[in-house]
C-alpha cells in the first residue's frame, strides 16, 4: 500500500511537472512579449508603489524612510523644494501617514473631533494603487473616529466603538493624511490637530497583549530600480500578489499570467526559460513602458494648453479593467486623489505654446477675481 501511494504521489509530481515544462516549451517568442507586455501594465503602479513603502517603511537609510510598519508619522511643516517624497505635494497642508501591516492583525486609526471646520483627509491606498476609501473632512466629516482596517483573511468580530471596517484585498495599506494649514499663524493649531491622529493594533485598542510574530511583510525582496525593469519583475510581482488574493474578476488574466512564470508566491527563475523567450519579455516590458508613457500624456482632456486629470485614479469599481489608465496615472503621479477629493490640472506650455523654461522667462499664473479656483 505504501508503495503504490509513492507511486501515485511520484506520478502527480510528474505530471505536475510535465504540464509546466510543456506550458514553457508550447510558449512562443510572440505570445511571450504579449502577455509580458500585458502583465507589465498591470504590475507597474504596484511595483511603483512597492518601491515607495520600501524606502519609506522598510529600508531605514533609504533618505525617504519614515516610520515602520504600523507607527503613525506626521510632517508638521510646510512643503519647500527639498521635500521630494511626495511626487506632486501640497503646500498649505501638513503630511501624514502610516503603512499598515494587517497580516497578523487587524489596524485602528483614531481620529479628533474638528472644531473649526479644517479640511482634512486620509487617503487610504492599496497594493494596486486603488483608492478603497477616505477618511476625512468630505467623506466622513469633523466628528471623532475609530476606523478600523482589515486584511482579506480576517473574519474576526467587530469592536464596540468602530466607526467603520476598512477591508482590504492586499495585507498592506497606506493611508496618507493632509491637515490643512491657513497660515504661518494656525500652524501650532494645525500641528495639535495631528496629535490627535492615533495608530494602534486591535490587541492595543481591546487591552489585551499585543505580543504576535514578525510579519511576512518583512521577507519581500529588497527593491532593485534594475531588477523592476527586465524580466525579473515577475519575481517581485509573484512576491507582492502573495499579499493578497486575486480578484475574481480577474482569474482568467492570471491563469494566462502564469504562461510566463506570473504565480502568486512563487520564486521566478530566468533560467527556467529558453533564452530567446526571456529576450521576448523583455521586449514586452519596453513596448509596456511605451504603452504607459504615451497614456500618461493623454490622461484626461486637454484644454487652452493644460492637461486636465480627471477619472484616473479611484477604487477599484471605477479602475477596474482599466490597467493602462492606472499605470499612466501612476507614472504621471503616484497617489493621485479620485476627482472628488482633487483635481489636477498640469501644463509645460505657456499661452503662447512654447514649452516653459524657467532659465529663459518668468511666468505670471492670472486668475480674474470672478474666477478663482474653489
Amino acid at each position: 500500500m505504501k508503495n503504490l501511494l509513492a507511486y501515485f504521489l511520484l506520478g502527480v509530481m510528474m505530471f505536475g511537472a510535465i504540464s509546466c515544462n510543456s506550458t514553457k516549451q508550447n510558449l512562443t517568442p510572440q505570445e511571450a512579449k504579449q502577455i509580458a507586455e500585458e502583465a507589465y501594465i498591470y504590475a507597474y503602479p504596484m511595483l511603483e508603489h512597492y518601491k515607495m513603502m520600501f524606502a519609506m517603511a522598510m529600508y531605514s537609510e533609504s533618505g525617504a524612510y519614515t516610520a515602520p510598519f504600523n507607527v503613525l508619522f506626521n510632517n508638521p511643516k510646510l512643503n519647500g523644494p527639498e521635500d521630494t517624497i511626495i511626487v506632486r505635494p501640497n503646500n498649505d497642508t501638513f503630511y501624514s501617514g502610516v503603512w499598515f501591516d494587517l497580516s497578523n492583525q487587524p489596524q485602528i486609526m483614531e481620529v479628533p473631533e474638528i472644531t473649526d471646520e479644517r479640511y482634512y483627509s486620509f487617503q487610504i491606498i492599496d497594493m494596486y494603487t486603488h483608492n478603497i476609501d477616505y477618511i476625512g473632512t468630505r467623506k466622513t466629516g469633523f466628528d471623532a473616529g475609530a476606523y478600523m482596517f482589515v486584511g482579506p483573511n480576517w473574519n474576526g468580530e467587530t469592536p464596540e466603538g468602530i466607526s467603520k471596517v476598512i477591508h482590504s484585498e492586499g495585507n498592506y495599506l497606506l493611508a496618507l493624511g493632509r491637515t490643512q494649514v491657513f497660515g504661518p499663524a494656525d500652524i501650532k493649531k494645525a500641528q495639535e490637530v495631528m496629535e490627535g491622529y492615533k495608530v494602534m493594533s486591535l490587541g492595543e485598542y481591546l487591552g489585551q497583549d499585543n505580543q504576535i510574530a514578525a510579519s511576512p511583510l518583512l521577507n519581500l525582496p529588497p527593491y532593485n530600480p534594475a531588477k523592476v525593469k527586465d524580466e525579473n519583475f515577475i519575481g517581485y510581482f509573484n512576491a507582492l500578489m502573495a499579499m493578497a488574493k486575486i480578484h475574481p474578476s480577474e482569474k482568467e488574466l492570471f491563469e494566462k499570467y502564469a504562461k510566463i512564470g506570473i504565480e502568486p508566491g512563487k520564486p521566478f527563475n530566468p533560467d527556467e526559460y529558453d533564452p530567446e523567450i526571456i529576450t521576448a519579455i523583455n521586449e514586452g516590458i519596453e513596448s509596456g513602458m511605451e504603452k504607459i508613457k504615451a497614456a500618461s500624456m493623454e490622461l484626461g482632456v486637454r484644454k487652452n494648453g493644460w492637461q486636465l486629470i480627471a477619472n484616473a485614479f479611484g477604487t477599484r469599481e471605477a479602475m477596474q479593467g482599466k490597467y493602462l489608465t492606472r499605470a499612466a496615472a501612476a507614472y504621471f503621479g503616484l497617489w493621485g486623489n479620485d476627482l472628488e477629493e482633487a483635481f489636477y490640472p498640469e501644463t509645460t506650455f505657456d499661452a503662447d505654446g512654447e514649452e516653459l523654461n524657467g532659465s529663459k522667462h518668468n511666468y505670471l499664473l492670472h486668475f480674474d477675481a470672478d474666477q478663482l479656483p474653489p
